[in-house]
């Protein structure tokens, strides 16, 4: 009987499922709500919302969160100019492009982003390149391209290609093929490359950093200056609460899109 209940407790999924909610417990929820914690309180722990009265008649923040914003956008679309094609010839079948070229795109995100950030920022003084704010995309680009031509090339590389030859057979050009039957398969990849680029650039600091000799402040930048002075710590964990909010909302709004987009594969 007891070695019946034990295999009953060993199959049940909810048995298995305790780890993966203690860690999220401990490291996603708890994280959540001391952020939470310490952006509506003070000093001396007491309930505020100065912080965040501050953050919206504070010039440097708001000015530095629309920078940022900028420079996200920027970025994704330089990625996204790059990095479809990429993925393009990489999927489709009438290229016979290897698998290993694929792996030589994605091979960069195997090595820590700060290293290879070092290394552009070494690479940019041998050649004498001033750093600045065309360092910053250059390198912002440089870590985060990978990240938009795996999923597009993921997407691409799972479309029914049944398609694009009835589109041929009913006489469509090479042109209007791909602009009525791949671009709009490939919307949930180009969305999902969207997501996973706009967002770590908005929040990132150390290749602003390392690029431009910290005289470009990202959102990031100014959140990391104001968590590391004690005195600011509060007004720092509110500025990450904003920042967390702001993304969160816009993965609500565009997973749905998502979803639908998703639907036509």
């Amino acid at each position: 009987m007891k070695m019946k209940k034990l295999s009953d407790i060993a199959s049940s999924r909810r048995t298995w499922a305790w780890p993966y909610v203690l860690f999220l417990g401990l490291f996603v929820v708890l994280p959540l709500v001391l952020i939470a914690y310490f952006a509506f309180t003070d000093n001396h722990g007491s309930f505020t919302i100065q912080n965040l009265v501050k953050f919206f008649t504070q010039s440097e923040a708001i000015s530095t969160f629309l920078y940022s914003v900028f420079i996200a956008v920027l970025n994704t679309i330089i990625c996204l100019l790059l990095g479809y094609p990429a993925a393009y010839i990489m999927a489709m079948k009438e290229f016979r492009t290897p698998q290993t070229l694929a792996i030589l795109f994605i091979m960069p995100m195997w090595i820590n982003f700060l290293l290879r950030t070092v290394a552009t920022v070494e690479l940019f003084n041998m050649v004498g390149i001033p750093l600045g704010e065309g360092a910053l995309l250059f390198g912002l680009c440089y870590d985060y391209l990978p990240f938009m031509i795996y999923p597009i090339y993921n997407t691409l590389q799972k479309m029914d290609y049944s398609l694009i030859e009835a589109a041929q057979d009913l006489g469509a050009n090479r042109a209007k093929c791909f602009r009525k039957v791949v671009l709009p398969l490939s919307m949930p990849g180009i969305y999902s490359g969207i997501v996973m680029v706009f967002m770590p650039t908005v929040s990132t600091f150390a290749i602003a950093e390392l690029l431009t000799h910290n005289n470009i402040k990202l959102f990031g930048s100014l959140i990391q200056d104001y968590i590391t002075t004690s005195d600011l710590l509060n007004y720092g964990a509110m500025l990450s609460l904003i920042l967390l909010v702001i993304i969160g909302i816009t993965s609500f709004f565009g997973g749905d899109e998502e979803g639908e987009k998703g639907g036509l594969i």
